[in-house]
């Protein structure tokens, strides 16, 4: 057969230079497509050999992948012991951009699909990346049927190829990639070992680079899950984390139906320090059929498990046709629901497990580094998911010595003292904040416990946690609160003072109410029922400076305190200017103590002013006793 030159038949040229330009946005995967591409020729070469024993032999007696460089020519060359091609093939595969071999080979074994084997390539571009790095490609290719002759193909990916009869005496292929000059990284054989060791380490069959077997790795993830030591998982965690601590939890899961998919996942013993960055790489590595597909599938998770660490590989998993992007499938949505609710259930089982003598509960340390993200997935997600959330929430609570204690709902719920018809919390900016406000006085006199919402999320968490197990969840810092009043003493007649300091303040409250929840402080203010909360306001003041309008909240008096006692017995006689200037001071105060100043200036005057009145108070009144 005479050289026979041919036009490639998806039009083109432009085609080409669009599948190689754009189709593929780093040049190494081009070794990636090349070596998987010869491990498919591998598998269907052993799948025939099953039912056939007139094949061409291979080269060497362990068949395999053999990659060899040429640095002085710039150029590397991959050769295999596959299935091969025929003159049809070649023409059909190689000169038809989109077709694939692989896929026309399943095609053909559609009506015995238990029988097929997995094959990497299916969709016939992953060759055409070679022109990415090639100033010219040579395929010498023998087909393992018998009677079939050699074949070369030529080309330089601008337009044309050529075929001619080749001197190829085995079965396989040989790709030979003449390197354009940008590219000359690749004709160093360990810049190949390294893209190898990346993309194609786990791959069945053997890769050789220059004699060197360069896949060497155990894919532990496929492995059961009985067969696989703590030891060997935690070496593996190290690998691909550089963590040196080993791993607080292993999740290791296989699964062959409905889909098929494995799985091993890892959570840190410490919190990554990228955790909140939103452009963090994050999502496991995802492996098809052994050959890495991303090092980061971000689908693959809910972005609040991000900060789990591992593999996962799928035989069902659908891929666009550069295999760098994952498409949203209905498999891989299967997978990330199965994985999600597998992942939950673990945390579940460490949540409940029992502490260790003398030690604290191993779900603690976890908690306090990977709580808030959680918190996260119990306000994005839909119902079914923070059911399964719910258990693993925890929280500081009233009751607590100090930080580190943990309370999750079912304790709280369960040290409910008669009486107690609700779960009370507080939101604030930190513990200290919410132990010192004055919302907390009755529930203390009460011996009431109230959970403490400090993390900024909670403020989100709080306004979809509305009952738990029949009970209503509740703010000790919104609404009005009727609690029964314990307290002796003479109550001031609020009558007349609520009215007036309603007018004396105008739009600055939505209104003055004596108050259910005081026993101590003379005054706070109380979160509308359906309002902005204060805590709320205050992060979002932080995040957009001046463009958040202060919230309208009720003035709550304590009826027993000597301050509201005495103001109202100061308008009751009729002496308006000492009773405005305390009345003022008296919301001020209000603030302070939740940690909100609307007007310094103004509240600094305010306060300057009594303290004057005070002090000349003071000079006027006699003299202090002489000490004998």
């Amino acid at each position: 057969m005479s050289t026979i030159e041919h036009g490639f038949k998806a039009e083109v040229r432009q085609l080409l230079d669009l599948m190689v330009h754009s189709v593929y946005s780093d040049q190494q995967v081009f070794l990636r497509e090349l070596v998987s591409n010869s491990t498919d020729a591998l598998d269907r070469v052993r799948f025939l050999a099953l039912t056939r024993d007139d094949l061409v032999p291979a080269q060497e007696d362990e068949p395999g992948v053999r990659i060899t460089i040429d640095e002085e020519a710039r150029s590397l060359t991959i050769d295999d012991d596959g299935i091969g091609m025929t003159e049809v093939e070649v023409v059909e595969n190689l000169g038809t951009i989109a077709h694939s071999g692989s896929k026309a080979f399943l095609e053909a074994l559609k009506d015995k699909p238990e029988d097929a084997p997995k094959f990497i390539g299916q969709f016939g571009v992953g060759f055409y990346s070679c022109f990415m790095v090639a100033e010219e490609v040579v395929v010498e290719t023998r087909s393992a049927l018998p009677g079939q002759k050699p074949v070369v193909w030529r080309s330089d990916g601008k337009g044309t190829y050529t075929v001619d009869i080749g001197d190829r005496a085995h079965r396989g292929t040989r790709v030979t990639v003449k390197l354009h000059e940008e590219a000359a990284e690749f004709a160093h054989a360990a810049r190949v070992r390294h893209v190898i060791t990346r993309y194609s380490n786990f791959l069945p069959w053997p890769i050789a680079v220059d004699g060197e077997q360069a896949n060497s790795a155990k894919t532990l993830w496929l492995e059961p899950p009985s067969q696989v030591t703590d030891e060997e998982a935690n070496e593996f965690y190290k690998s691909i984390t550089l963590d040196w601590r080993d791993p607080a939890l292993k999740i290791h899961v296989s699964v062959d139906s409905p889909l098929q998919y494995s799985a091993l996942l890892f959570v840190p013993s410490e919190r990554p320090w990228d955790l909140f960055h939103p452009e963090a790489d994050r999502g496991p590595r995802l492996y098809a059929r052994r050959v890495l597909i991303t090092e980061h599938a971000r689908d693959l998770l809910p972005d609040w498990l991000r900060f789990l660490r591992g593999v996962v590989s799928g035989e069902d998993i659908s891929l666009n046709v550069s295999r760098e992007m994952i498409q949203k499938t209905p498999a891989l949505r299967k997978i990330r629901n199965a994985l999600t609710t597998r992942i939950l259930k673990e945390l579940a089982k460490v949540a409940n497990s029992e502490a260790p003598d003398g030690e604290a509960h191993p779900y603690a340390s976890l908690w306090n580094d990977f709580g808030v993200v959680l918190k996260e997935g119990y306000y994005r997600e839909a119902d079914d998911l923070r059911e399964r959330l719910v258990p693993l929430l925890r929280f500081n609570a009233l009751s607590h010595d100090d930080e580190e204690g943990l309370l999750s709902l079912a304790d709280y719920r369960n040290a409910m003292p008669e009486g107690q018809d609700a779960i009370w919390y507080l939101t604030g900016a930190t513990r200290a904040d919410a132990l010192s406000s004055p919302h907390l006085e009755a529930f203390r006199n009460r011996g009431w416990d109230v959970l403490l919402f400090t993390d900024p999320i909670d403020e989100w968490v709080a306004a979809t946690l509305t009952e738990y197990d029949g009970v209503p969840v509740k703010s000790v810092s919104r609404g009005e609160i009727s609690l029964e009043d314990e307290a002796e003493g003479e109550k001031a007649d609020l009558s007349v003072l609520t009215p007036w300091l309603e007018e004396l303040y105008g739009d600055a409250v939505a209104g003055v109410r004596s108050s259910g929840r005081l026993t101590d402080t003379a005054c706070v203010l109380v979160d509308d029922e359906e309002g902005l909360s204060a805590n709320m306001e205050r992060l979002l003041r932080q995040s957009a400076p001046g463009e958040v309008p202060a919230a309208r909240r009720f003035l709550e008096l304590n009826s027993r305190h000597p301050l509201i006692k005495n103001l109202a017995r100061l308008k009751e006689e009729g002496r308006a200017e000492a009773a405005q200037s305390i009345g003022r001071l008296l919301l001020d105060d209000a603030l302070l103590l939740e940690g909100t100043v609307y007007e310094p200036a103004e509240m600094g005057r305010r306060l300057q002013a009594l303290l004057e009145q005070a002090a000349a108070t003071a000079v006027a009144g006699p003299p202090p006793a002489e000490s004998e």
